[in-house]
């Protein structure tokens, strides 16, 4: 079997708090014997369960980032009962560059596992969480939000599976989170994804859509912070008690959730985030950059529910998302 050339220059299984990196030798023309510093801690304390905390799966989500910066500063080992394995920034050169994928490779870490230890940088990366980080973790929080194309209503989400069992204990973990919204997801294209990685493991996997736009804010950057907290405490990782508040509990069942664009064009939302729409009602209307005098196309919703994602920027293309309905589930 090959080796994968990444390293930690920190110890991943011992007391106490380590702070440092995993180190990914990388030859380019601007180093000849460089290397990718990927930023990690571990805070360890005793037995208990491992969680493995990821940011910027995509690197123009930050309210991963922002909430594990912050955990990694303050966490004391003698806080925890186990250990907390922290990566803020999964895919790092893609948060370096603001960019969703690796500015390096064009690697989509979502759709990279389960990687190549002699692949390029991206799937290089995946086959370490692979083989060696996520094999030590007992729960995984992957941090996401809609980068600079989307927008979402917050939420945490849990996948249907088909091993009810880890299906429950991640239904409890994403109940745990406690955002605004908790979604309940049949993962259309499931290959190459982080999440599939983790759940063939069967290991219990968090993830969220926590806001867009290639920013964050103060409400979507609390979110997460209390989020990570209550999921640690449920875990036993952390003592307390969770902070929880409402949450709307929502379901995508199929494709029908999926408003797709169909031709280039200016963007102009009808409807707002978290509004509810009947099915047939419009969601967006896309009108030409090229003339005037031509009316827009009108995208319509295929299900009666709750408006969960927009498209973000003002101009559209063919392919691109218009919007996403979340059905409530009752």
């Amino acid at each position: 079997m090959i080796n994968n050339p990444i390293s930690a220059n920190i110890p991943l299984d011992q007391d106490g708090v380590h702070h440092g990196f995993l180190k990914l030798p990388y030859s380019r023309d601007d180093s000849a014997w460089g290397a990718i510093m990927i930023p990690i801690a571990v805070i360890k304390n005793g037995t208990g369960p491992t969680a493995l905390l990821t940011g910027a799966n995509h690197g123009d989500e930050y309210e991963g980032p922002i909430a594990l910066q912050d955990l990694a500063l303050t966490l004391k080992a003698q806080d925890v009962s186990g250990r907390v394995i922290i990566v803020p920034a999964f895919n790092y050169p893609a948060f370096r560059a603001g960019t969703r994928t690796s500015p390096i490779d064009k690697g989509n870490m979502n759709r990279t596992f389960p990687g190549r230890p002699d692949g390029t940088p991206t799937e290089k990366i995946a086959d370490y969480f692979q083989r060696t980080l996520l094999p030590m973790a007992d729960v995984a929080v992957d941090f996401h939000s809609g980068g600079r194309t989307l927008d979402f209503v917050p939420f945490a989400v849990a996948h249907i599976l088909e091993d009810k069992v880890n299906q429950a204990a991640c239904f409890a973990a994403m109940e745990s989170f406690n955002a605004p919204y908790s979604v309940q997801l049949l993962e259309i294209d499931s290959v190459g994804m982080y999440d599939t990685a983790i759940e063939d493991m069967g290991k219990v996997l968090v993830s969220t859509e926590l806001g867009g736009g290639g920013s964050s804010s103060a409400k979507s950057n609390a979110i997460a912070k209390k989020g990570l907290r209550n999921v640690l405490i449920h875990f036993g990782i952390l003592q307390g008690e969770m902070q929880l508040d409402p949450t709307v509990r929502l379901d995508m069942p199929d494709d029908k959730c999926f408003t797709t664009c169909e031709a280039d064009g200016l963007h102009e939302p009808v409807v707002d985030l978290g509004a509810m729409v009947e099915k047939g009602e419009v969601l967006a209307r896309v009108w030409p950059v090229d003339r005037t005098g031509v009316a827009p196309t009108e995208y319509t919703a295929k299900r009666s529910g709750i408006v969960i994602t927009r498209h973000f920027n003002g101009l559209i293309k063919s392919g691109d998302c218009v919007a996403v309905v979340g059905v409530i589930v009752t």
